[in-house]
């Protein structure tokens, strides 16, 4: 009889570096449901354990770097890697190891966001490992996600810094592209806004929507990273990916006690 595996194209692989959050509302759950949504199949490596619910972080458990790396390798051994996704990071010393992947691996394309705090504003970075960030991750990202706070901590730049100079001061961090989302702004709608060469090249405009989410970053960088694992242009993934996010936040649930969770499963 024909095999007939041999006639399905497989399907392209994402792999996603970040932290496991045991609620499902963000981390490594919730990236895998966003890359399996837009037919592509992930695979992970956890940076870190979390006591976590739907209200906050309680407790950060990082992996040992030696095993992150050790996992890394049986993966690219194995697979055809079509993009990387990166989280939470957890420690200075996944950081160094994220690092030496991405400089094994320089022909893949990095979707990066930065997680410095959970979604009440919990601290998961300090001083040293925002440093590490800066240095050792950012030079080697094609497309970091972070939201205005994150990008005002990670420019070093002082709060209430305008947004333009917060996108044109991380492209000269050395990431190729910045999207710096809207949704801390005081601004009627959120507008993300993706700079290119310290210039704004796109912005995507949603409805502000009232309450508090858990995982919208996730959701959108692993959205991203999705559609550019698919062939999607830059500029189309983060214009649907945004809008991508948008719907699954309107459509959110309320899981626990806290924040409500994306439905990442729902399309208009």
């Amino acid at each position: 009889m024909p095999d007939l595996a041999k006639n399905i194209s497989p399907k392209p692989i994402v792999l996603t570096i970040s932290g496991h959050d045991p609620s499902g509302g963000a981390g490594i759950q919730a990236d895998a449901e966003v890359i399996t949504h837009f037919g592509c199949h992930p695979c992970s490596i956890i940076t870190c354990l979390t006591i976590q619910d739907s209200q906050t972080v309680h407790r950060l458990i990082p992996i040992n770097a030696n095993d992150l790396l050790e996992q890394a390798q049986a993966l690219f051994n194995d697979m055809d890697i079509a993009v990387i996704k990166i989280g939470l990071t957890g420690s200075i010393e996944c950081v160094n190891a994220i690092s030496t992947i991405l400089k094994q691996h320089k022909n893949i394309p990095v979707i990066f966001d930065p997680v410095l705090a959970c979604g009440d504003g919990t601290p998961l970075a300090d001083k040293q490992l925002i440093d590490a960030i800066r240095t050792q991750l950012i030079p080697l990202t094609t497309v970091l996600t972070p939201n205005s706070i994150e990008a005002q901590q990670l420019s070093k730049l002082p709060a209430g810094t305008n947004i333009d100079e917060l996108g044109g001061a991380l492209t000269e961090l050395g990431a190729q592209y910045v999207l710096i989302t809207g949704g801390h702004e005081a601004e009627t709608d959120v507008i993300n806004r993706l700079y290119k060469n310290t210039q704004c090249v796109l912005t995507t405009t949603s409805t502000r929507l009232n309450g508090e989410y858990h995982g919208t970053g996730c959701t959108l960088a692993s959205a991203i990273a999705a559609l550019i694992a698919q062939g999607d242009s830059m500029m189309s993934a983060v214009e649907q990916a945004s809008t991508y996010t948008f719907t699954s936040v309107k459509h959110a649930q309320q899981m626990g006690k806290g924040q409500r969770f994306p439905n990442r499963s729902q399309h208009d």
